[in-house]
């Protein structure tokens, strides 16, 4: 099973990952075809600035997801044979009450769509494409076994 990794050391600040998750997830999966269609949805992962140094922020896919467990829709469930925290849109109520339970900050509202933005992986894709879309390597797609 593949998991996220990032490394702060590398990680510039650009937002090439965050643009490259919004792509990924618009409808057209064109830049500036998205941007002209006015409909560049939130990326489901941030790039914060601390003490000196930025920080990839996105859903860690707990093991013992508290996301899960705050869903009163039963939106939120993790798949044991993915080893990820999945959404279901249609069930979702727009509570928050995942926003809310994440202790990372990784979910956040998406009030356009009044759905929670969080990295869904890029199911429909090889490997994230916030993988893809770093310039430094800063963000690692890798069996978790090999970290």
């Amino acid at each position: 099973m593949k998991k996220l990794y990032y490394d702060v050391k590398k990680c510039l600040g650009c937002r090439s990952c965050e643009i490259a998750c919004a792509i990924t997830h618009s409808k057209s999966r064109e830049l500036l075809a998205a941007v002209r269609a006015g409909e560049l949805p939130l990326p489901k992962q941030r790039v914060y600035f601390a003490g000196g140094k930025n920080y990839p922020v996105s859903c860690r896919h707990c093991e013992e997801p508290k996301c899960v467990d705050a869903c009163m829709a039963a939106a939120i469930t993790f798949d044991n044979k993915k080893g990820i925290v999945v959404h279901d849109d249609t069930r979702c109520v727009g509570c928050w009450m995942c926003v809310m339970a994440c202790p990372y900050g990784a979910v956040r509202p998406d009030i356009k769509a009044k759905l929670p933005a969080r990295c869904d992986m890029c199911p429909d894709e090889e490997e994230p494409a916030c993988v893809k879309g770093c310039p430094t390597a800063a963000v690692v797609w890798q069996e978790v076994k090999d970290r």
